[in-house]
């Protein structure tokens, strides 16, 4: 059976019901708090799934890609969701890159910043900055 989410129009209270989809919206819904049948359906998120391929197809969009070569916020932004997309933890080294890219500082200041990141690491999946 479904759980819907309602909320009670009169105690301003949230709940949840079980019942059966031949029941929705022909039996009554009390709140089960104060009784009361003034109750409002609330509609929770949906995600919707995709499979790996058309996820990473979906950040190659070349709109998505075309700020990327001035913007470093628009490169960090892009970096980040492509890690949280892959579903791996990158390092902290990572993190500190794409954060200072997100705080608008360039490649080459990061480069300059941080000599030892990049080229060689494995926790930067061998990106060169």
């Amino acid at each position: 059976m479904p759980n819907y989410e309602f909320r009670c129009l009169d105690c301003k209270r949230r709940f949840e019901v079980y019942m059966r989809y031949a029941d929705y919206g022909k039996k009554p819904v009390p709140c089960p708090h104060c009784k009361s049948e003034n109750v409002q359906r609330k509609i929770g998120r949906i995600r919707v799934a995709h499979n790996p391929e058309s996820r990473l197809e979906n950040l190659a969009d070349p709109s998505k890609l075309a700020a990327l070569e001035d913007d470093p916020r628009a490169l960090g932004s892009m970096m980040r969701e492509m890690s949280n997309e892959m579903g791996e933890d990158m390092g902290s080294e990572f993190d500190e890159v794409v954060g200072r890219l997100e705080a608008g500082q360039s490649p080459e200041q990061i480069e300059k910043d941080l000599p030892d990141f990049g080229g060689d690491s494995d926790d930067l999946g061998g990106a060169d900055f």
